[in-house]
């Protein structure tokens, strides 16, 4: 069976959404330089704010992308939606913390709405699966 039979149409917009995605997780490079294992500096505290933006981002990408991709299944165009949400508030969220003022990245709060939003939306999946629903 070919799987451009079986997904939706509309899940090419699902695929538009996680390349902003994944460029967004390669933009969050680092700019300073420090020696190998050391993860953060005693000097430089934007340095540090722009690290832990970077392994914020580590640690919800994947959730996220999984999440993304389940709901995506049924609800394509409002995954993209919530998806869409969900990245531009990593730009918000990250161009906060790189101002060297932790509190800032709270500009990205609103990136909730897409990353709980397709956690719900997957949890109807599931529940649709098991007869649930």
């Amino acid at each position: 069976m070919d799987v451009l039979t079986v997904l939706p149409s509309s899940f090419g917009y699902v695929i538009f959404t996680s390349t902003p995605a994944w460029l967004m997780y390669c933009m969050f490079d680092l700019r300073f330089t420090l020696q190998y294992p050391t993860m953060y500096s005693d000097k430089e505290q934007v340095f540090n704010c722009i690290q832990r933006a970077h392994q914020n981002t580590l640690e919800v990408y994947p959730q996220w992308l999984v999440f993304q991709t389940i709901a995506a299944l049924v609800y394509p165009l409002s995954a993209s939606v919530l998806g869409a949400i969900w990245v531009t508030s990593r730009f918000s969220y990250a161009w906060g913390y790189y101002t060297g003022d932790p509190a800032k990245r709270m500009n990205g709060a609103y990136g909730y709405i897409g990353y709980f939003g397709v956690i719900f939306l997957s949890i109807s999946v599931a529940l649709q699966l098991l007869g649930v629903f």
